[in-house]
């Protein structure tokens, strides 16, 4: 299926605030969006997404690094090539990078917007999201819903889909 936007959280579940991105789009689920919008949680899953990413000329990204910059902060990146994600991605840096090096050379690439959440350190064992990054969570959502509507996206009543990880090409 063809759809407008997707919006995909990447990141380790199990590992504290290094599953930022999970965390953020289950917390999409319960809200509305218009139907050519897709959420994803993508986990860790890494070339297993290729399929998805390339089936919407638009993807929102959300994923955590480990850049130095104080936990919490949030930024936004249009990479283009691998090379463009931040240099200390987290624990599935490669699967990433190596994802959009084959859609650049399938010329799949759709156009990439990734925020990315500044964590202080990876946390094992561990489903609970840190004070400072679980507090940026509202910001966030903001911001990716004024960029879906900058992109073009319908505000609608009609809800989008919500894919979990483990529901990803059997």
């Amino acid at each position: 299926m063809k759809g407008d936007l997707l919006i995909l959280g990447v990141g380790n579940y199990l590992m504290g605030d290094e599953g930022v991105g999970v965390h953020f789009v289950r917390s999409l689920e319960p809200e509305s969006w218009p139907a050519g919008v897709k959420l994803l949680d993508g986990g860790t899953a890494g070339f297993r997404l290729m399929e998805d990413l390339e089936s919407y000329p638009n993807v929102i990204m959300v994923d955590a690094t480990l850049d130095g910059r104080p936990a919490g902060t949030i930024r936004l990146i249009e990479p283009k090539f691998a090379a463009d994600f931040p240099s200390a991605m987290s624990t599935h840096e490669i699967g990433l990078k190596d994802l959009v090096e084959g859609l650049v050379l399938l010329d799949k690439l759709p156009r990439i917007y990734l925020f990315v959440v500044s964590i202080d350190r990876v946390q094992p064992l561990s489903m609970q999201l840190s004070t400072p990054v679980q507090s940026i969570l509202p910001e966030l959502r903001e911001r990716v819903r004024a960029l879906a509507l900058q992109l073009g996206v319908k505000a609608s009543e009609s809800e989008g889909q919500t894919v979990p990880v483990d529901a990803l090409h059997p």
